[in-house]
């Protein structure tokens, strides 16, 4: 399972760019990967989306940052030596999205993952009905954002502003927890799984 974050100058992954990615191997968690890059050329820039991410204009913008296409050229470089590549995360649809319209941007025509992704958001959602938990609601649908779902598995909120990494790695930990009831990552060894 290949655990991933993007962070990107905006929500729409035709009109915005990536401006970060985080990712992981589950199945070999020492190899990681972190990039950051300058938005494409005429990509629009939402300064929620920046407030978010804790990038600035200026940094994304920045002629000495690796183009957006090197930095997916160097992701994909990277993923060929996964042995499993299905695509995981929190609302890993937007993390997808973004990859494969930077992978075309940059002259991939060939994508190489599945449409199908594993989404935390899902697993907590599950783990919480099978045992007895109501998922939060607000606004009559889920509220389970990775902040629940990180409080859910027993660990704190994500700092901000978000990292690609530290959200690749909080996913990771979040699958783990949820799938096999233990620990994964050296970073949250001190917090304890909740009982249910």
């Amino acid at each position: 399972m290949l655990v991933v974050d993007v962070e990107a100058s905006g929500t729409e992954p035709k009109k915005h760019s990536i401006v970060s990615v985080g990712a992981l191997d589950l199945a070999n968690p020492s190899n990681r990967f972190y990039g950051e890059c300058r938005v494409w050329d005429g990509a629009h820039i939402m300064d929620e989306a920046l407030e978010v991410n804790g990038f600035t204009k200026e940094e994304i913008t920045d002629p000495k940052k690796q183009s957006e296409a090197d930095l997916i050229h160097a992701f994909l470089q990277w993923s060929e030596g996964l042995e499993e590549r299905t695509l995981a995360g929190q609302n890993v649809s937007f993390d997808r999205d973004f990859l494969k319209a930077a992978a075309e941007r940059a002259g991939h025509t060939d994508w190489q993952f599945a449409y199908r992704t594993i989404d935390t958001h899902t697993l907590a959602y599950m783990h919480m009905v099978t045992h007895g938990t109501q998922p939060p609601v607000a606004h009559r649908r889920s509220a389970l954002d990775l902040d629940a779902v990180l409080n859910y598995v027993g660990i704190p909120a994500e700092p901000t502003p978000h990292n690609a990494l530290t959200g690749a790695l909080s996913h990771a930990e979040c699958i783990s927890r949820l799938l096999y009831g233990r620990k994964l990552l050296p970073e949250f060894k001190e917090f304890e799984i909740p009982r249910r």
